[in-house]
Formats: structure tokens, C-alpha cells, sequence
């Protein structure tokens, strides 16, 4: 399989998922918490739907 997140983007997203979540979870507030989550969930699998609707690509430099 094929991710359009690239190692930089992927490691970039999880950390500020996880940043974000633990400063909603610090001040009580669950909305920065769902709002991280996003980041954290698509850097984990390597995939945006986001990307997918743009055509971006930062991962794959192949074709399948």
C-alpha cells in the first residue's frame, strides 16, 4: 500500500497530535482533544483524506 504522508509529514502530525492532546486534556478541554486526535490518527496510518482531495502526494514515489 501506497500512503500519501511522507516520513517528515508523519512525524510532524504526530507530534503535534499528540501535543494538542495532551494540552486539551491539561486544560479540560475536550474539543483539543478531538482536534488533535486527527492529526495523531492520520500520521499514525499515513493517510489524509485531505491530500487525497487535493492530489497531493508527500509519501509514494511509486506507482501501483
Amino acid at each position: 500500500m501506497c500512503y500519501n504522508a511522507g516520513p517528515l509529514d508523519r512525524a510532524l502530525r504526530v507530534s503535534a497530535g499528540i501535543a494538542l492532546i495532551v494540552y486539551g486534556v491539561a486544560t479540560g478541554n475536550i474539543i483539543v482533544v478531538v482536534v488533535g486526535a486527527v492529526p495523531l490518527l492520520t500520521g499514525i496510518f499515513g493517510f489524509c483524506p485531505l491530500y487525497s482531495l487535493l492530489k497531493i502526494n508527500t509519501g509514494c514515489t511509486t506507482k501501483a
